[in-house]
């Protein structure tokens, strides 16, 4: 059977890095060398010095190429480098289009960092493509897609943004934390570059901190390469296999979360105490039908906003189950409070603009029981009622 006829479940288990062809272990070897010797004067092996090629680093670049559709996989020290290195194919005088409500991170590398560059960026909302037409401008070279977003969950029409992109010869870059490979694919709706804080999902573990890049053109590939090699954030072998190994049982954790968010999700929509609910995979969605359209689901993160912020540091001093974290996409539930977390970096009244409160908390699903937690967070609301009864 050839490769290209499996599913992509099956993929994640049998490629090329199945088998170590020397011994024939299951498992990617672990290469901790920093250099390699070289036997020919002339002319040098593949590998030479670990931060240029390592095996068990290419082993994952290639996995990840594989898994988006691209030509050339390439792996950070984080998700921040893979971004922050796929930036550097910009240059001074070149302008961006980002969507709002991105990571906060990615926020404070675009507003802190690259204007001192002099790279420019506009923030829009990316579910209008009237604004995003607007704020084009003569130097724009790139269009920054988060989808969904984090954390208000937003839906972008990527291959609308592509088509916008390439009418003006411009890069689109898509962060693909949230659904993975197993439930978008970027770079088949048009992406040039497809980026992952393969931290969350694709590890999967909370175990490291990972970012991949994955290009579909070779000549980018050429460019990016070059980047990676000389700026030289790479992610180290350990780290590597890692994520090597979470990848495996990626298809079948995300859709247990997954289904798990689903139900999750109704239920926090029909509560009294939460205000709303940001999730693609509730029909209340406005962009529910785009998700359905250009995913294979809804993913397991969803954010949720309480009645206020005493409401919210009640319900979060009582519930049990989820850790209180940064981070998301592990095998445990995690709440996170993104005015003080993944989007402290972003000035409250920026924060605000975007939709995101101090009464909003985001939760990535993870394998538990969903009755379980449900009930958990059923007790959790019900500490947030005052002494007569009545809700705050």
């Amino acid at each position: 059977m050839a490769h290209d006829e499996i599913s992509f479940e099956t993929k994640l288990l049998h490629n090329k890095h199945k088998f170590d062809p020397a011994t024939g272990a299951v498992s990617v070897p672990i290469q901790h060398a920093s250099t390699f010797h070289q036997s020919d004067f002339d002319q040098f092996g593949k590998y030479d010095y670990g931060r240029s090629l390592n095996p068990t680093r290419e082993a994952l670049e290639d996995v990840i190429a594989d898994l988006e559709g691209g030509v050339k996989g390439f792996a950070f020290a984080s998700g921040m480098a893979a971004i922050s290195t796929s930036f550097l194919l910009l240059s001074a005088g070149d302008h961006i289009v980002i969507t709002e409500d991105v990571y906060g991170g990615t926020f404070r590398m675009v507003t802190q960092v690259l204007t001192r560059f002099g790279i420019e960026h506009t923030f829009v909302d990316m579910t209008n493509l009237d604004e995003v037409k607007q704020a084009i401008q003569p130097n724009t070279k790139a269009f920054y897609v988060e989808t969904p977003s984090n954390p208000t969950m937003k839906v972008t029409d990527i291959k609308a943004i592509t088509n916008i992109a390439k009418e003006i010869n411009a890069l689109t870059f898509v962060d693909n934390t949230f659904l993975t490979p197993s439930h978008q694919k970027p770079l088949e709706l048009g992406a040039d570059v497809v980026l992952h804080s393969a931290t969350k999902f694709l590890s999967g573990h909370s175990d490291v901190v990972a970012g991949l890049a994955v290009v579909k053109d070779e000549d980018l590939a050429k460019r990016l390469g070059f980047l990676q090699n000389g700026f030289g954030a790479i992610l180290g072998v350990q780290d590597a296999w890692l994520v090597l190994r979470g990848i495996k049982t990626l298809h079948v954790r995300l859709e247990q979360s997954q289904k798990s968010a689903i139900k999750i999700a109704e239920f926090l929509e029909t509560h009294p105490l939460v205000e709303q609910v940001y999730y693609p995979g509730l029909t209340s969605h406005p962009q529910y039908e785009l998700q359905k359209e250009q995913a294979a689901g809804p993913g397991a993160v969803l954010s949720f906003e309480l009645t206020s912020e005493d409401a919210l540091r009640t319900f979060l001093a009582n519930v049990k189950l989820p850790v209180f974290a940064v981070s998301l996409g592990a095998v445990e539930s995690i709440l996170s409070y993104p005015a003080k977390m993944s989007h402290a970096a972003m000035p409250q009244e920026e924060r605000e603009k975007r939709g995101i409160s101090n009464r909003l908390i985001r939760l990535s699903v993870g394998l538990e029981n969903p009755d379980d937690l449900i009930r958990d967070f059923s007790q959790a609301l019900e500490a947030v009622k005052q002494p007569r009864g009545e809700y705050v």
